[in-house]
């Protein structure tokens, strides 16, 4: 297994998610989503898996706001300006080579060690 955990470090979700790797101890590589943002690869990879980019959108965060997100409709406007602000992902991403999740989901986690 090969897994990614994209989160932020003030994240209550990215910190379970991190304890529940270690507590199996699984190998993981933890990204600061924020400072690091994912590459437009990596993107394209957690986007397919996910279903979409309105499940990647954190409608709550503070550069959501700031971005006008709700107010712009051009899809490709809404993923150039979530890649150039990180902070709008929903977090923990965790991603297993091209398999990925959003949240908190140890259930999925589970399945993915079998």
């Amino acid at each position: 297994m090969n897994i990614q955990i994209f989160g932020k470090g003030k994240c209550f979700d990215t910190k379970k998610a991190e304890r529940w790797f270690k507590e199996r101890k699984v190998k993981y590589q933890l990204v600061d989503l924020p400072r690091f943002g994912l590459s437009k690869g990596e993107y394209q990879s957690v986007r397919a898996a996910v279903g979409g980019v309105a499940d990647l959108i954190d409608e709550k965060s503070k550069e959501y706001e700031k971005n006008f997100i709700a107010y712009t409709s051009d899809a490709a406007e809404i993923e150039a300006r979530l890649l150039d602000n990180p902070g709008m992902f929903k977090t923990p991403i965790v991603r297993n080579g091209k398999k990925a999740t959003i949240g908190y989901a140890p259930d999925v986690w589970e399945a993915w060690m079998q």
